[in-house]
């Protein structure tokens, strides 16, 4: 893992996340919740649990030295995972914006000493892990990809086209 790959994913998941949301912002109410067989059974619950993930690892980075983003008012709140980060599509569209600009700005914060270095954690059943800060960053990212898959299998299922997730895009 190098400062220049981890840039690219910062970016590479905002713009994916904007072309995701612009399907999710036609949405009626009905397909925002509507259930499937998933753990996270509806589109909205998949945005929830990526928006509290992606929060709650930024802050966990912090943990590892001192970061400008951190001091951010932002950064005052918190979500437990199972709790709702946001009520409507519209608070979530301006959660995931507020989320994606940290990422970029937590990735251009990033020195390359502080890839090799370990992160000592907990994560929200409490136990601890101590794993390589880099690796760590990646498994976020993989985390994210991850979620988008199933948006888009969410979306096939209700009928509507999507390739928002091309890597390739953006290259």
């Amino acid at each position: 893992m190098d400062l220049k790959t981890i840039g690219f994913l910062a970016e590479y998941n905002s713009i994916t996340n904007e072309k995701m949301n612009e399907l999710i912002r036609n949405l009626s109410e009905e397909q925002w919740v509507k259930k499937f067989g998933g753990y996270f059974n509806s589109i909205r619950s998949l945005c929830n649990h990526l928006c509290i993930c992606d929060f709650n690892w930024l802050k966990r980075f912090s943990l590892l030295r001192s970061f400008e983003y951190i001091n951010d008012p932002f950064f005052k709140r918190t979500y437990s995972f199972g709790s709702h980060a946001f009520e409507t599509k519209e608070e979530y569209f301006k959660l995931r914006n507020e989320l994606d600009s940290f990422i970029r700005i937590f990735a251009n914060e990033l020195k390359k000493e502080d890839l090799g270095k370990y992160l000592v954690y907990r994560d929200s059943h409490n136990d601890e892990h101590n794993q390589k800060y880099g690796l760590v960053i990646l498994h976020v990212f993989n985390h994210q990809s991850h979620h988008r898959g199933m948006i888009s299998i969410y979306l096939e299922e209700m009928g509507i086209e999507n390739d928002y997730s091309n890597i390739m895009d953006i290259l």
